[in-house]
């Protein structure tokens, strides 16, 4: 049972007084989802019939394909079960995680799994004690966290994890082999130390007036650079301490400053999208996450980047000493509300969803699941339009993947300072010292509100 819902003139109004916005979104038949008490009926005689109906909410119905494929499976397995698809918003703004947070600290709920966009989000919901714990369910059943590769401890507040991932993307390194041939100079390794990946920027850079290749490339976002400390794997962004950071900072300006990266204010000024860049053909490599493999597959089989046909990815470079793979993650998790009727069928659900199972769906559709397993790997290397080379393939494989930013309630507060200062470093605005001291000093004190 496909349904998706508008948000009652009531809500509408609430939203409106409180300056909060949200939106419902038409079906693929153009029709919205009926009244709420419409649904009600119908959910109830589903229920009359012997089926257990199970309300999901998610975002991005028409566009995130694995959601109705994942419902169908599980149905097919469970026939006294039917999933009941509610979608709340689209990703990339607040109306989703807005949205959630209002249906979850009411009275009452009608959700039984709810999808969870992002870690500030999570925190916020796991404070408001809006989330089942599922330690209890976890360990009464025995189901293995290992595959998660220790992003689950990275969730887990005051000794319960409250969601499990199912969707994890993780830092890669792009990179254009046509380039470096034509520099004379060998491709990027999975086993690529900082320093290393820094000479070789450098060696494929041609600052030639009207021919620039550009060896790297970092887009605006702070996570571009910062996360390049966090691959060490000792320190988090909630720590207070920010000393980590100053190597790679300095690395990146001196790049900026000779010419082998973009210049960090004119990309702000452009607003030059870090796919377009490297689109061009004229940037050697540079680091995103997963998500836009599939951008790629998808822009190039349209016609609109033919700069880069032979586009490769390898895995993130690491410092010194650490291991290779060792990368940074972003999580999508999914859970269940503490009020759901259906808490020991949701569970149920969310088991076959952020299991084994549900990731090879997941793959199915060119994401990428939080379980990797070797049959996801061997999937999304069969996409059409993945990088046919060995390497590529093993650049699916992490070793150890940390979160850009962890679970911790005052995650939006240090977001925000994090950013400014990274914009002023990056802008010149202040020194790399002045800024990591800037940070060193005004962090503690949001953490010690």
């Amino acid at each position: 049972m496909y349904k998706k819902r508008v948000l009652s003139l009531v809500l509408a109004g609430i939203l409106a007084a409180s300056a909060l916005g949200g939106c419902g979104k038409s079906d693929q038949g153009g029709s919205l989802k009926q009244s709420e008490d419409t649904a009600a009926d119908t959910s109830g005689q589903a229920e009359g019939e012997g089926k257990t109906v199970l309300k999901w909410a998610l975002w991005d119905l028409n566009s995130v394909f694995y959601y109705k494929t994942m419902a169908e499976a599980y149905e097919a397995a469970h026939p006294d079960t039917e999933i009941e698809l509610v979608d709340l918003g689209s990703a990339g703004g607040t109306d989703y995680m807005t949205s959630l947070s209002i249906e979850l600290t009411g009275k009452d709920t009608e959700f039984d799994m709810v999808c969870i966009q992002d870690v500030p989000g999570y925190s916020t919901l796991v404070k408001k004690g809006v989330l089942e714990p599922l330690t209890g369910y976890i360990e009464r059943d025995g189901f293995d966290l290992s595959g998660y590769g220790g992003l689950t401890d990275q969730v887990t507040l005051d000794g319960n994890l409250y969601e499990l991932p199912f969707r994890s993307d993780f830092w890669v390194l792009y990179y254009n082999p046509d380039l470096f041939e034509k520099a004379g100079a060998e491709c990027p390794t999975n086993d690529m130390t900082w320093a290393e990946y820094d000479a070789l920027a450098r060696k494929v850079t041609d600052t030639t007036p009207g021919k620039e290749v550009y060896g790297t490339h970092y887009h605006t976002w702070r996570s571009c650079v910062e996360c390049l400390g966090l691959t060490e794997g000792k320190q988090t962004m909630v720590d207070g301490t920010y000393d980590f950071l100053k190597p790679y900072y300095e690395m990146v300006l001196k790049q900026q400053e000779d010419g082998v990266c973009h210049n960090y204010a004119e990309l702000k000024t452009t607003g030059l999208h870090h796919s377009s860049a490297f689109a061009q053909g004229n940037v050697a490599m540079y680091i995103m996450g997963t998500w836009q493999i599939s951008g790629f597959i998808n822009k190039i089989k349209s016609g609109e980047f033919t700069e880069i046909p032979n586009w490769r990815i390898a895995k993130m470079p690491h410092p010194e000493g650490v291991e290779a793979g060792s990368t940074i993650a972003t999580i999508t998790g999914i859970a269940v509300p503490a009020m759901s009727d259906h808490k020991e069928e949701a569970w149920e659900f969310i088991k076959f969803m952020a299991g084994p199972e549900g990731a090879e769906i997941v793959a199915d559709s060119g994401s990428i699941p939080a379980v990797k397993t070797e049959a996801v790997i061997d999937k999304l290397a069969a996409m059409d339009g993945f990088p046919q080379d060995e390497q590529s393939r093993e650049a699916l494989h992490t070793a150890n993947t940390y979160l850009e930013m962890p679970v911790h309630e005052k995650t939006v507060q240090i977001d925000t300072a994090l950013n400014e200062v990274h914009d002023s470093i990056m802008t010149g605005a202040v020194s790399v010292n002045d800024g990591i001291a800037q940070l060193n000093e005004e962090i503690p004190k949001i953490l010690a509100e």
